[in-house]
């Protein structure tokens, strides 16, 4: 029996007919409101109800509250939203509204607090929170008595996310998802937290979230004017520090010193990384220290590089079933991960082990990032050519159970021999590591477990590399978890940038590397980009919110590294018009840097001027790249001023905490340096360049800008864009390379060793 798709409180089934067909005196149908919310007007229910029949026969409601028919008892207003974690709470009993201006409306006519919670469609203990709390109907009672409540997608507002975030870590110390924090009508908040259990003694609280809700209520009525006060101190608060002070002077190499030492002295020498548990895989930590050991020669910059992407790359953190890595470990050691799967996790960790491979010529570190982009091709890639946002933590209601194993399931997948090995390899035990099953991890090398079974280094290395496509297979037949398929232009930019440098420096002989780059970039630019701006993202063929500081610089990033990959000027092209946008209604006018939103978008509480690089860089940080190495491309000194003004403007965060804007140390490792500009001039076919190719791709060169392009036509046109470009030639017919370190170039070579040789060549960094 198909499912009844309507949602309604009515005398009749609904059925196929809906409000538009129903007979003439029939009243409309009603939806079932959440407990303790007033009635839905006709008009929005009629809205809710048809959203519902929308999503068509195949839809299943996300909820424990359901009819006998299968449709789900309630509906509110995020069943409209163009939001993966929007509409997974569209069947709370909440009545619950998206971020704007009528939910703040209501609670000023009813003299109300705002009930603010945040998060993101594949977050672990967002869904825990749901369960325990936002689909239980005594608690959803008291929401909707006592407040309004809004839900809010990290993912698509990050703007509304890191003014909030900053109210809880005033409140708190801390931050994450997901978030909960209590307003006042005129959005200012007075009280805030992350998750918290529905009662008291559950997971040894205190205080349960349901007595928090009556209390918070009680004093917003009882001591308004205490609210109100506390409200404005924390909203000034919030204020300061999401706008950092300006430098009063240009940073020196100072900080890039202190950064290193900071994370000499926290790195943990026996599991890698930096600190205890949990464990993120901060990439952008990882290419500072790679950029401070060029310059310094500092042994042990790279040696803290090398030992956290092998412990990362052999824990549980690596998915080595089904290749990419999951979002973080919640133990030192690597081994127990948050099984989410982000993008922008992965765009950055193939990134990281392509210049640890650059550095150290380990195929290891190769095979990684291969390993990575399988895993985005095979599973995160959209038909039209953008990439998918994430995979959940959870599937049939448990975290990882998706992607952990038991001996018995290997001898079923591979039979007894082959999982004997196997499991001898990835520590698979009767006891397990993780609710009884076991996380892959490779605690010993090959050659150890061969010693173990009496079975040869070969024998173990071929078991494992095949045994891994039979898993995969096997893996396949369970339950998945979710993919969030939304795309997203700042996420898709960072991948479309792993992608491009990846078909650089591990020969893209069948240009599938390139390929998938270009098939995003296409899809963004052609589909998000609407009258000129960048749109944030696109879900269910649809673009959603305005772009944001990020969706330019890290897209702005993806079409250099094209650039670079291609020689396509297309790409240069769109970086330098992409970088016109965020100097139009982006740049802070004052004191440098930019702003995280446009100065044309909604006016929240606080424009934040971002500097913190965690998980993602920070706008900044790559936008500042990006004038860093279109100065070098183009030589137009706006770039560096904008660039030096930039860095000027975040130079108090430099100063004193440099350790938190690792990225942004890069920039200033760059402009700090003499970059270098390499010009690529291959014969007029094309042809001949491959062996110059090979020695860029093998150097660690990070502070550079790179052209390779053919004579002829094809240089006049880079040309226009690239000066430097216009006097080259490809030398007695053969591809020539050119050096250049301020517009003036060493000796052409079409010898690779010596090209090497001019790349190598770097600039001490100054003490101070």
């Amino acid at each position: 029996m198909a499912l009844c798709l309507g949602i309604v409180l009515c005398a009749a089934h609904c059925g196929d007919d809906g409000p538009a067909g129903m007979s003439a005196g029939t009243p409309p149908p009603r939806v079932l409101q959440p407990p303790g919310s007033p009635p839905y007007p006709p008009e929005l229910s009629r809205a809710l109800l048809e959203a519902v029949r929308a999503k068509g026969e195949s839809y299943r409601p996300r909820t424990r509250h359901l009819n006998p028919d299968g449709t789900a008892r309630y509906v509110n207003r995020l069943v409209l939203e163009p939001s993966p974690y929007l509409l997974q709470h569209a069947h709370n009993p909440l009545d619950w509204y998206p971020w704007g201006e009528e939910a703040f409306t209501r609670a000023r006519r009813e003299g109300k607090p705002v009930l603010l919670s945040i998060g993101y469609a594949t977050c672990h203990w967002c869904h825990v929170m749901e369960e325990e709390s936002f689909e239980d109907e005594e608690i959803a009672r008291l929401v909707n008595e006592h407040y309004v409540a809004i839900k809010v997608d990290r993912e698509q507002r990050p703007d509304v996310d890191a003014v909030y975030m900053a109210a809880v870590q005033q409140l708190t110390g801390r931050g994450g998802w997901p978030m909960t924090v209590w307003l006042t009508a005129d959005r200012q908040p007075f009280y805030a937290g992350t998750y918290f259990p529905p009662r008291a003694g559950v997971r040894g609280a205190h205080m349960g979230f349901d007595q928090l809700l009556l209390r918070l209520a009680e004093r917003f009525h009882a001591e308004p004017e205490k609210i109100l006060d506390a409200a404005a101190d924390l909203t000034g608060r919030l204020q300061a520090a999401l706008v950092p002070s300006p430098g009063e002077a240009p940073p020196t190499a100072a900080p890039l010193h202190t950064a290193y030492a900071a994370l000499r002295d926290s790195f943990d020498d026996s599991e890698g990384g930096f600190g205890g548990a949990p464990k993120f895989p901060r990439t952008v930590t990882l290419e500072f220290l790679l950029r401070y050991h060029r310059r310094t020669g500092e042994p042990h910059a790279r040696d803290m590089v090398v030992r956290t992407l092998e412990h990362m790359a052999s824990g549980g953190i690596h998915d080595h079933v089904g290749g990419g890595f999951h979002r973080y470990a919640t133990d030192a050691a690597w081994l127990v991960p948050h099984f989410e799967k982000m993008l922008y996790d992965n765009a950055l960790i193939a990134v990281a082990y392509l210049e640890a491979y650059q550095v150290t010529a380990r195929e290891d570190f190769a095979a990684v990032v291969r390993d990575v982009l399988r895993y985005v091709q095979r599973e995160m890639t959209a038909p039209e050519g953008g990439f998918y946002s994430a995979t959940d933590a959870d599937s049939e209601g448990e975290e990882g159970k998706f992607f952990v194993w038991t001996p018995a399931e290997l001898v079923d997948a591979l039979g007894h021999e082959r999982a004997r090995i196997v499991a001898a390899y990835y520590d698979v035990t009767d006891a397990g590591d993780f609710d009884g099953a076991s996380i892959l991890h490779v605690p010993r090398p090959a050659a150890a477990v061969a010693a173990t079974l009496g079975v040869s280094d070969d024998q173990v290395r071929s078991v494992v590399q095949a045994a891994r496509d039979d898993l995969y297979r096997a893996r396949a037949r369970r339950i998945p978890p979710l993919t969030d398929r939304k795309i997203q232009a700042s996420w898709n930019g960072l991948m479309i940038s792993a992608f491009a440098r990846a078909a650089q420096v591990l020969h893209d002989e069948q240009a599938a590397y390139v390929g998938a780059a270009v098939r995003a970039a296409e899809f963004i630019l052609a589909r998000m980009r609407i009258d000129g701006r960048l749109r944030h993202g696109w879900f269910e063929g649809k673009p959603t919110a305005e772009a944001f500081l990020d969706d330019h610089a890290f897209l702005a990033a993806g079409c250099l590294d094209l650039f670079e990959a291609t020689g396509d000027p297309r790409w240069l092209e769109e970086a330098i018009a992409l970088q016109q946008v965020l100097e139009d209604v982006y740049w802070d006018q004052a004191d440098g840097a930019f702003f995280t939103t446009a100065s044309d978008a909604e006016t929240l509480l606080a424009r934040e001027k971002p500097d913190y690089d965690g998980a993602e860089p920070s706008g900044n940080s790559v936008a500042l790249l990006n004038l860093l190495r279109l100065h070098e491309l183009t030589t137009r000194d706006r770039y560096r001023q904008y660039a030096e003004e930039g860095l000027r403007g975040l130079g108090a965060s430099i100063a004193t905490a440099p350790v938190a804007v690792p990225k942004l140390l890069s920039a200033l490792d760059f402009q700090l340096d003499r970059p270098k500009t390499v010009v690529v001039v291959e014969p007029e076919d094309g042809t001949g360049a491959t062996a110059l190719k090979v020695a860029i791709a093998r150097t660690f060169v990070p502070n550079r800008a790179l052209v390779v392009v053919p004579a002829g036509a094809a240089q006049r046109r880079v040309a226009a864009l690239v000066p430097l470009v216009t006097d080259k030639i490809a030398q007695g017919g053969r591809a020539t390379a050119y050096v250049c370190e301020n517009r003036v170039c060493a000796v052409p070579t079409s010898d690779p060793e010596v090209l090497v040789g001019q790349l190598s060549s770097t600039l001490p960094l100054p003490q101070s």
